[in-house]
């Protein structure tokens, strides 16, 4: 039996930098990223990507704002679709390139998916996830009492929407997902968390204006999957503790325990590392077996046990 390996990519690694963030450079960067993937198929793993889509959903919002006036706005549950379908197309064309190239027999499907989140969810009460461009006071006021938002100012920058992040309960589409894997398709599935649905007093879902984290929706799928291997990317080969201060340290191995009390030493940033972490450690309470933290460039030796974090029970 082959191995199942979850790859999470972070929705920033298509964005090269702030010079290079249209559709055809993230294109480029999806190129680069699969080239990656496609080694670890070529090595003879299952993989199942999923992917963050942060900046792809502000873009989305950003153009829908520009054309208030001239047309109707997209709700935050349809950009997560969008993205999930863009992204997935562009990570879809690159593989199969890939394969080609390598004669790679493979095929590449992504699942649009939709994520259940429960409508009691302390989150829904404290929505503190900023999307969306930045307003001025006036503006934003003004869309805060025509559209039910939460506003929140952003460190002097400007005025943003805030929404909530619920944990994710449950994979609507995670049949069709194992049935894919089970054929040997390559599944891109989960994008940017999952598109937040709550259920409906008479069992139907519903859309909701939220925020699933991508890296704890893939830790989820990564166990009902029964992944082998759970991978966070990131931008750095290795987890640090004292990162970017003098007593910097590379982690190699950690456990559950270890992180926990990296986590109460408040060693990894909460809009970065943490809640990668976290992702982790649910995963391996939940039955999972080995995670890594590492970048695309160190995959392989990660998996070769050679470079990256792992982090075991």
């Amino acid at each position: 039996m082959k191995k199942i390996v979850v790859v999470a990519v972070g929705g920033n690694s298509l964005i090269a930098d702030k010079d290079h963030q249209t559709v055809k450079d993230q294109a480029e960067q999806a190129a680069k990223t699969m080239s990656y993937i496609a080694s670890l198929i070529e090595d003879g793993y299952e993989v199942v990507i999923t992917h963050g889509n942060g900046p792809q959903v502000g873009f989305i919002l950003l153009r829908s704002e520009f054309a208030r006036d001239r047309l109707h706005t997209v709700p935050l549950d349809s950009c997560g679709a969008d993205t999930q379908g863009a992204i997935g197309y562009n990570f879809q064309m690159a593989l199969g390139n890939e394969f080609r190239r390598r004669g790679i027999n493979k095929s590449v499907a992504t699942v649009v998916t939709q994520v259940v989140v429960d409508s009691r969810d302390k989150a829904f009460k404290n929505p503190l996830k900023p999307i969306g461009p930045f307003y001025k006071e006036e503006e934003i006021l003004k869309l805060k009492e025509q559209e039910g938002w939460d506003v929140v100012e952003d460190a002097g920058r400007g005025w943003r929407r805030v929404v909530p992040s619920p944990a994710p309960q449950e994979i609507i589409e995670l049949d069709v997902i194992k049935k894919l894997i089970s054929a040997g398709v390559v599944v891109i599935a989960v994008g940017g968390g999952g598109i937040p649905v709550v259920r409906t007093e008479a069992g139907d879902l519903k859309g909701v204006a939220a925020v699933i984290d991508k890296d704890h929706a893939s830790a989820l799928l990564a166990n009902k999957i029964a992944a082998d291997f759970f991978i966070i990317s990131t931008d750095v080969e290795k987890v640090c503790i004292n990162y970017k201060k003098p007593h910097e340290k590379a982690i190699d191995y950690m456990t559950i325990k270890e992180a926990k009390d990296y986590i109460k030493q408040n060693q990894f940033s909460p809009g970065s590392m943490l809640p990668k972490v976290e992702a982790v450690i649910s995963y391996l309470e939940n039955g999972g077996k080995k995670a890594i933290i590492t970048n695309f460039e160190h995959l392989g030796a990660a998996l070769d046990g050679k470079s990256g974090t792992l982090i075991v029970t």
